[in-house]
């Protein structure tokens, strides 16, 4: 099933996405637990957790009973990590337990990207996603999976070190196309006239699909501003 859900601009896409988050989770406690989820980083994957601080539906959400994971993240130590991020906004404001957030090694942690990657696909395991969240790069990127790589083609493992990353900083771990896609829903995010014509095509695939038309989950919902949605 893939759906598609236009709002008017980024901040309503932000805070529509934030909203179903928190209901998603409750929903999805009512049935099973625990629940896992994978964030994205990036301005809008960041607003979207922003949006939501002091919501009260989070009173709802049993934190103990929920995971919080990556799809990407820097091999670095700066505060541009999107875990170091989403804990300004969102995270260390929750009640959640510090073992249930997830995050990849940073440098000083391992010895290097490798290990990082390894580390990361052990503590993974064969954990299914309630919700995997993903934003669109301009160049129809998700994660850490660009265009014209071999990344996108790894399977069998969990995660994976990326090298000389197109997108700074150069190195950085990524869920491969297997785990991403091992989910109830699969959510792209993204705003902006930027991403509008790789949006188009992830949803239209041709014969060389680029990595956000080859990533879906059980279900598949595109949650997208009216310029990101001007080429559908």
């Amino acid at each position: 099933m893939e759906r598609v859900i236009v709002l008017p601009d980024a901040e309503l896409t932000a805070r529509a996405a934030g909203l179903r988050l928190l209901l998603t989770l409750i929903d999805a406690q009512s049935l099973r637990a625990p629940v896992h989820v994978a964030l994205t980083g990036g301005t809008l994957g960041i607003a979207m957790l922003r949006a939501i601080v002091g919501e009260r539906l989070a009173d709802a959400v049993d934190w103990s009973g929920v995971h919080l994971w990556w799809g990407d993240e820097r091999f670095a130590e700066d505060s541009e990590r999107n875990a170091s991020q989403a804990r300004e906004a969102w995270i260390d404001g929750l009640p959640i337990p510090p073992e249930n957030v997830h995050e990849v090694a940073r440098p000083g942690e391992v010895a290097n990207v490798e290990a990082a990657a390894a580390a990361y696909a052990r503590e993974l395991g064969d954990v299914r996603f309630t919700v995997v969240i993903l934003g669109v790069g301009p160049d129809g990127h998700v994660a850490s999976l660009f265009p014209g790589r071999p990344e996108i083609e790894v399977d069998g493992l969990g995660a994976l070190a990326v090298h000389d990353s197109p997108k700074p900083p150069p190195l950085r771990v990524s869920l491969t196309r297997e785990s991403l896609c091992r989910a109830d829903e699969v959510w792209f995010v993204a705003a902006g006239a930027d991403k509008a014509a790789k949006v188009a095509e992830a949803m239209r695939p041709g014969t060389d699909p680029i990595p956000a038309a080859r990533v879906r989950g059980e279900a598949t919902i595109w949650l997208l501003d009216s310029a990101v949605a001007r080429e559908l």
